[in-house]
């Protein structure tokens, strides 16, 4: 009986995951599609989508919570353990590739980014530097 509960109320973090569809910024109700094939796919790829945003999401809280580190909070002045991914992305912002004589340079990595890289991993701080 516990464990069905605990799966009741687990259901809340998968339907909390979707409600960006229902955010303006998605653009959900300006999509047209008919065939049941299309929107199959287009399901697999949003599915696929938040899949990668929860990973991502749960890794960085995961190494901020081992390495006892914070973030700073979408609150002013405040810091966090469990930052968005969403957050996290907007922290991202600022962050320019310059080509020049055939070479690629990043441009604009400020100090919290680099933490987050970090966090993230020596895959993306391989991307980033």
């Amino acid at each position: 009986m516990v464990a069905l509960l605990e799966h009741y109320k687990s259901q809340q973090k998968v339907e909390r995951g979707f409600r960006f569809l229902k955010s303006p910024e998605f653009l959900t109700s300006s999509i047209f599609l008919k065939k049941p094939q299309r929107i199959e796919a287009l399901l697999m790829i949003m599915t696929l989508s938040l899949l990668v945003y929860a990973s991502l999401e749960h890794k960085i809280r995961e190494s901020l919570t081992k390495t006892e580190e914070f973030f700073p909070s979408m609150v002013k002045n405040k810091t966090t353990t469990k930052p968005t991914a969403r957050w996290v992305f907007l922290k991202f912002e600022g962050i320019d590739t310059l080509e020049f004589g055939g070479q690629s340079f990043i441009t604009g990595v400020q100090e919290h980014q680099t933490r987050l890289l970090k966090l993230l991993g020596v895959l993306y701080e391989a991307v980033y530097s």
